[in-house]
């Protein structure tokens, strides 16, 4: 059970909703992606009776929503899209690509500005609002090519999105690791996971997700040292360099044993 008056309560719910095999489970982040989901879960439930039901998180912050990026609604409902770009200062840039849902996508975003600014490291953002989704997706495409040796094999949603991107790929959320890691089998490059494994026991939004590990800084340095670990792009100077410029404690404990 969880415990009572801890500021973290809920890192594992999605993980419950992937094994009813008719829950769509979404984890969005702005409103555009809300209204996409509810009118695909009126059309699912009432107009074609199909057997589902949707759960979906939202969230009580106050926020800035920007527009919909033109062509997102279907990777939306698959569960990835690109939304935003990475800016390279240079031709030869260091890329990576950031992931992450719900709350965590804003410290996801706010991770790639720091990279960009303090690093030259361009980061294309992109919105996972169902990692079960994703997940589901992948093994349905995984056993259609076991089932047909001989026809040209099938890409999963991740694998379409990602293929031809440069840079490994760091995911953050604010659910257990294990949550962004179903996907794993369908990134075919470097993939580093951060999540909310433990109590989180934490008076502020913002002491909890530096407790977790999940926020902007710890992307940064996620992504910086995936870089330092794949690439020479970055030396694993730098990646020591941003613990410290970001106030992290490298001798911390785990939160997941606290």
């Amino acid at each position: 059970l969880n415990g009572e008056g801890l500021q973290h309560e809920d890192g594992h719910s999605h993980l419950m909703a992937a094994t009813v095999p008719n829950c769509i489970a979404y984890d969005p982040t702005f409103a555009y992606e809300v209204a996409v989901i509810i009118q695909d879960g009126m059309r699912r439930m009432y107009a074609e009776q199909e057997d589902v039901y949707y759960y979906i998180t939202v969230m009580n912050e106050n926020y800035a929503h920007p527009a919909m990026p033109t062509g997102a609604e279907q990777g939306i409902l698959k569960g990835m899209y690109l939304f935003r770009e990475g800016k390279a200062k240079s031709k030869n840039a260091p890329r990576v690509q950031l992931m992450g849902s719900g709350t965590i996508l804003r410290e996801v975003i706010a991770g790639a500005e720091l990279l960009e600014r303090d690093y030259g490291v361009a980061a294309d953002i992109w919105s996972c609002t169902s990692f079960n989704e994703l997940r589901r997706d992948g093994l349905e495409v995984e056993r259609w090519n076991r089932l047909h040796p001989e026809a040209e094999p099938r890409l999963s949603h991740v694998e379409q999105c990602l293929q031809g991107r440069q840079g490994p790929v760091i995911a953050s959320t604010d659910y257990i690791k294990a949550y962004a890691d179903q996907i794993r089998p369908f990134v075919r490059s470097h993939y580093s996971v951060l999540g909310t494994d433990g109590f989180g026991r934490s008076d502020t939004r913002e002491k909890l997700r530096q407790f977790f590990e999940v926020d902007r800084h710890h992307v940064a340095v996620a992504a910086l040292k995936a870089l330092a670990d794949t690439t020479e792009s970055i030396a694993p100077k730098k990646v020591t360099e941003a613990i410290q410029k970001y106030g992290i404690n490298p001798e911390a404990p785990n939160p997941a044993k606290v």
